[in-house]
């Protein structure tokens, strides 16, 4: 019976183990201060949008269209959401504060302080609506798209108001009520139409920044 129950501990010993392996992602951030760490990184990588990092985002935009020029340029994400959702979109009501932009995997990510009643005067976020203060932190997270020269969208995967997700379903209709302009021809419901250089050719988003390359030709950043 003794060596039955030694037997015993040894199996419950090794079932802990592996319990213990299998689920090391939630114990062990906590027991090493890891993941606060991660979360604080992530959190530095925001960028605040300015007129000025606008005008260098489209000052290398510009760069794109000089056949002397690169065949590729970098944006860092303050100064690609700058451009466009200042300057070409305009879907950050002139009324928001606190906008920031960010580079977290494969997606450009912006987020600014809103009048919820800028984006829900249609009713278009449903009961979501009389949840929410009359100033609210709204994010759009997405990526861009070449659809012809001349011619880019910013495809949104996801917009949260607050803490709460819309649904996907909910957001062509979104962001038809904040944007402005007409939707050209070709440009996806989920997506905002930005004019782009002729010569644009891919839009790549990665490693902190957006890469742009030009029909001339590509070499790797």
């Amino acid at each position: 019976m003794g060596c039955i129950a030694r037997l015993g501990c040894l199996v419950m010993l090794a079932v802990l183990a592996v319990c213990g392996w299998l689920t090391r992602d939630q114990w062990l951030p906590r027991l090493t201060g890891r993941g606060a760490t991660t979360t604080a990184r992530a959190e530095s990588t925001w960028q605040a949008l300015s007129p000025e990092a606008g005008a260098r985002g489209m000052r290398k935009i510009d760069d794109l269209s000089n056949p002397s020029g690169p065949v590729f340029t970098n944006l860092t994400a303050s100064e690609v959401a700058s451009y466009v959702f200042q300057t070409v979109a305009r879907t950050i009501p002139a009324s928001a504060d606190s906008a920031e932009a960010a580079v977290i995997g494969d997606a450009l990510y912006v987020r600014a302080v809103v009048p919820v009643r800028d984006i829900a005067g249609t009713g278009v976020l449903g009961p979501l609506g009389g949840l929410l203060n009359d100033r609210e932190r709204l994010q759009l997270g997405g990526s861009f798209r070449v659809l012809r020269p001349g011619l880019s969208e910013f495809e949104v995967r996801e917009i949260k108001l607050r803490d709460f997700k819309v649904p996907s379903g909910a957001i062509p209709r979104l962001l038809h009520q904040i944007s402005r302009g007409n939707r050209p021809e070709g440009v996806a419901p989920n997506a905002l139409a930005v004019t782009t250089p002729r010569s644009l050719a891919d839009v790549r988003i990665a490693n902190g920044r957006v890469t742009l390359y030009k029909t001339t030709g590509a070499a790797a950043p």
